[in-house]
């Protein structure tokens, strides 16, 4: 049965089975769920809280994209003057974005990820909201079709049918121009330099500091 990074369903009892590395697992008559975490870097955490106030003071207070009104959407994106892909992935502006739909939100709505969010003009915040709904919507209704009545064995970032996320080098679905990326700690952002910037590849800290003036400008200069 493969692994999901979040957890998994056994039909077995803990003492029946081997090889799984779980944090937490919750027993019932039929099986056992387990909590696992795939990742290497073991930042999992399961905490148990009593009451409607106690899990409140977990929440970081992002808003719902799909439920905020425009107003409500463009006052938690320009907050704080923030680049479009932190901004997007910042809980405590955006509820459950994170990195690889603002991947996609972004090369929806034609814009840098880059750009810093309180410098938008009017077209292009409605471009913005207009691609954070339609590109959220389509993806749970995908991903429910998938998953159906079943528990969710396969839980990834990375998906076939996705624009630029995960698919570095690969071609653009819009544009055939081959998608780029900037490496940043233990992440990365996808973006397609021609639909999204006008042809001119963002820096990245550690490769183009490398390559200093040979650095390649736009797209077309690969």
């Amino acid at each position: 049965m493969e692994e999901n990074p979040f957890g998994s369903w056994r039909d077995l009892q803990p003492k029946q089975y081997r090889g799984v590395n779980p944090f937490v697992g919750e027993v019932f008559e039929h099986g056992t769920l387990f909590f696992t975490e795939a990742s290497s870097k073991k930042r999992a955490s399961l905490q148990l809280v009593r009451g409607e106030t106690a899990l409140r003071a977990l929440d970081p207070g992002g808003v719902e994209p799909l439920e905020a009104t425009r107003e409500q959407f463009y006052t938690a994106l320009t907050r704080e003057s923030h680049t479009l892909k932190r901004a997007l992935t910042d809980p405590h502006l955006f509820s459950g974005i994170g990195n690889a739909y603002s991947d996609e939100i972004l090369h929806a709505a034609r814009l840098s990820p880059l750009k810093l969010s309180r410098s938008l003009t009017d077209e292009e915040f409605g471009r913005l909201f207009d691609a954070t709904r339609g590109t959220l919507t389509r993806w749970t209704e995908l991903l429910r079709a998938q998953t159906g009545d079943e528990f969710p064995e396969k839980v990834t970032a990375f998906h076939d049918e996705m624009a630029v996320h995960g698919r570095f080098r690969l071609p653009c679905p819009v544009c055939g121009k081959p998608v780029q990326r900037i490496v940043y700690a233990s992440n990365e952002c996808n973006y397609c330099a021609a639909c999204q910037t006008n042809g001119r590849l963002l820096a990245d800290r550690s490769l183009s500091r490398l390559l200093k003036s040979d650095w390649p400008a736009s797209i077309d200069d690969l």
